[in-house]
């Protein structure tokens, strides 16, 4: 495994443990660990930046889908300081994963996140 590819992993995995990060506490400290202070997350439903804006979009997705884990598809694939990957958000109870979607991450030099650009490949429909 390259020292890039590491890096790249590295970020992700500190990514996922973030939107995984259930009480706040905990979800402060993951949010400080994979993103710089002035780190950005931009998808179709937020437009934020800091640690605070970021914990605050993480923690509206767990009240949208409480007992919901965000898991990595695939493998990470990355150069310089650019990494994508593929998520989907799986139901802890039974397996069904509603959304999924893919990110694209650029990475400051300590190797935490300065982006996030994400994008939703499969999400639920409202019921007619």
């Amino acid at each position: 495994m390259s020292a890039d590819t590491q890096r790249h992993e590295s970020a992700v995995a500190r990514y996922l443990e973030a939107w995984n990060a259930r009480d706040p506490q905990t979800l402060t400290k993951a949010v400080a660990a994979a993103w710089g202070p002035d780190g950005t997350y931009t998808d179709p439903l937020a437009d934020v930046a800091g640690h605070e804006q970021i914990a605050a979009v993480i923690a509206g997705a767990h009240e949208q889908f409480p007992g919901f884990s965000f898991r990595l598809l695939g493998t990470v694939d990355g150069h310089h300081d650019i990494a994508r990957f593929a998520w989907e958000l799986v139901n802890d109870a039974d397996g069904s994963a509603p959304v999924a979607g893919f990110d694209v991450i650029a990475l400051a030099d300590d190797g935490r996140i300065r982006t996030v650009h994400g994008f939703l490949d499969r999400v639920p429909t409202a019921a007619a």
